[in-house]
């Protein structure tokens, strides 16, 4: 590709992920395209990985998250069109013949594509997991990112968003092991935690409570995550925890500050959260158990004193 410039650049941000970014380079070694790789300093052979593949690697001060390394590496590609892949990501033959179709068209400018995350070793159809679309194939200078964590690209032209098909969709090795959520949800729950005190957020009590059960309540039964069996119930319940773990670090990093707590405060949250968390029980139990009214009917008349009690 000496002297030509590329139909396509992809780009892959790394730090000590050789074993997931074979794979993914792999996947997509039979595009016409040069590979980038921008490296936060690994300390396994995660570079020689990317030498061996033919990429062009360039070294980046190692962050806490990849949005900031992602506006360099695509000041580095030179292709008509960018994909961009993390190491733990992988494309099947289906999507990368629908992408080389999109780059003969004139009307789009990104396109939205589907992402098969694999948590704990299976695939999440509900749980909010999917089809958990992103932005990662795009004309050069269409997409910029911003630097907040798990922040939105900022965007100009057309978008394109494929069907929601496994076949379309970019494999996701996201989380293979339980250790390796809660290592992910310690950084990240810091650099949100973070995030928050540059911004003067001032801590509630709610944020303990209430916002805790809210995430589960939106994941387990609004996401459907009781569809995914005890899969989606674990990570549920993990997500609730990751929830709370960023008001209790930003708890920390203001100086974990004892006072008394406010008894109205924390009746207050309590009671709402109970109050949700019955709201979807009883939407679940009732659609789960539709054929048994005698058990519908009484969880439904709790329900209803549970809501004339909510503001006593």
């Amino acid at each position: 590709m000496v002297g030509k410039k590329p139909l396509i650049s992809v780009i892959v941000n790394t730090r000590n992920e050789a074993k997931q970014l074979q794979k993914c380079l792999k996947s997509i070694s039979d595009l016409p395209a040069e590979i980038i790789v921008v490296d936060m300093r690994s300390t396994d052979n995660s570079k020689q990985v990317a030498i061996d593949f033919g990429a062009k690697v360039y070294n980046y001060r190692p962050m806490k998250v990849v949005e900031h390394a992602r506006n360099f590496a695509l000041s580095k590609a030179k292709g008509k069109w960018i994909l961009l892949l993390d190491p733990d990501e992988y494309l099947n033959k289906v999507l990368k013949k629908e992408l080389l179709k999109i780059t003969k068209r004139t009307d789009v400018d990104f396109v939205k594509i589907p992402r098969k995350n694999i948590i704990f070793g299976k695939w999440l159809r509900h749980t909010n997991m999917w089809p958990d679309y992103l932005i990662r194939f795009f004309k050069k200078n269409a997409v910029k990112w911003q630097r907040a964590i798990h922040s939105q690209p900022i965007t100009t032209g057309n978008s394109l968003t494929l069907l929601d098909s496994e076949k379309l969709a970019i494999r996701h090795n996201n989380y293979p092991s339980v250790v390796d959520y809660l290592t992910r949800t310690i950084r990240y729950s810091g650099v949100q935690a973070d995030e928050l005190k540059s911004q003067d957020y001032t801590l509630k009590i709610s944020d303990f409570v209430l916002k805790p059960i809210q995430e589960f309540n939106s994941r387990f039964f609004v996401a459907q995550a009781y569809k995914d069996g005890l899969h989606g119930l674990i990570f549920s319940l993990l997500q609730t925890f990751s929830i709370a773990l960023i008001y209790i670090r930003l708890w920390e990093k203001t100086g974990s500050k004892d006072k008394p707590l406010a008894k109205e405060s924390f009746v207050s949250a309590s009671h709402e959260a109970v109050f949700e968390y019955g709201h979807w029980f009883t939407k679940y139990f009732v659609a789960e158990y539709s054929k048994n009214i005698l058990k519908t009917s009484l969880v439904k008349i709790k329900q209803f004193f549970n809501r004339l009690t909510k503001n006593i």
